[in-house]
């Protein structure tokens, strides 16, 4: 098998205030998703397919690929926004794209036959989760059969504002039975419980409650059950929303369990998440990367 890495990284950053995918965030000026390469390869994955807004290549190739080419093999997709289904057309005025359902869509052409690990660009994600995935790869065999790595909400959070994360439930096999995106998750006011937003209204969430981070183990027959989802989907959410809709894919995995398309495998990670989904989030980024440098996790120079 080809194990794939494919990284969502054709966000626009809107929070963030800039192209945080390629931020520096290690001394040698690293971006998270760097590491996140490092780990993948470490793990035994092959490729890496990197989805992108066309605009931002040279960006990316100067800052990130041109180091990681001797290692691994790196293809670029585009998300572009004009890639939609022939009946639906742009709203007028609509910059943003249509979500990371479609984000992954942008590779149909180029996840047939092996399978792959889907994450984010801007998400520090440790290697369990690559050693867990790779095993699952390697013991499950069922071409409708994906898996998904959960984190506890609690190890999700920032200190700098709201988060959305994949709100999971397990079946008793500790298979995924329902997903669904939950926005404006936060800490409480004393640092010691978990809120989220419902119709208006602040209320606690579970400590341990299992989140997806976008960190997903899947196989080419996923594509075409997604595109059927997302063509299904995008007019009525156009017609709903068209300046801000979104295709996401915790929600489009959501569909398929319900329907019963695949099973997706819970699979746990203790390790804490970090990221930069804003500004203000970098400054302990980069400590903590560079505690793990220390600890002697990452070497000093990754590539």
């Amino acid at each position: 098998m080809k194990e794939t890495l494919v990284i969502l990284a054709a966000g626009m950053g809107s929070r963030y205030g800039g192209l945080k995918q390629i931020d520096g965030v290690g001394n040698h000026n690293e971006p998270i998703i760097e590491f996140t390469i490092y780990d993948a390869i470490k793990t035994g994955f092959k490729k890496v397919v990197l989805i992108i807004r066309k605009e931002h290549q040279e960006a990316f190739e100067e800052s990130l690929v041109k180091k990681i080419r001797p290692y691994v093999e790196v293809e670029y997709t585009y998300q572009d926004i004009n890639d939609i289904p022939e009946n639906v057309v742009v709203p007028e005025g609509r910059v943003k794209p249509w979500g990371t359902t479609h984000a992954l869509l942008a590779c149909r052409n180029i996840l047939k036959e092996d399978p792959f690990v889907v994450c984010n660009a801007d998400d520090f994600y440790g290697r369990n989760a690559f050693e867990q995935v790779m095993e699952y790869f390697h013991q499950d065999n069922d071409a409708d059969n994906y898996c998904m790595v959960g984190y506890k909400v609690e190890n999700t959070l920032s200190d700098n504002g709201t988060v959305t994360r994949g709100y999971c439930h397990k079946d008793e096999n500790g298979n995924l039975s329902s997903i669904k995106e939950i926005m404006n998750i936060k800490w409480n006011d004393n640092h010691d419980g978990v809120l989220f937003e419902e119709n208006g209204e602040y209320k606690a969430m579970e400590m341990g409650t299992p989140v997806s981070m976008n960190f997903w183990g899947f196989k080419p027959s996923v594509i075409n059950k997604l595109n059927n989802v997302f063509t299904n989907e995008i007019a009525e959410g156009i017609k709903n929303n068209p300046i801000k809709y979104e295709a996401l894919l915790p929600n489009h995995v959501g569909v398929l369990v319900n329907n019963k398309q695949c099973n997706v495998k819970v699979l746990t990670s203790n390790d804490s998440w970090f990221g930069v989904t804003y500004k203000e989030d970098k400054p302990k980024v980069v400590a903590k990367i560079q505690a793990l440098k220390d600890e002697g996790v990452y070497p000093d120079q990754l590539f």
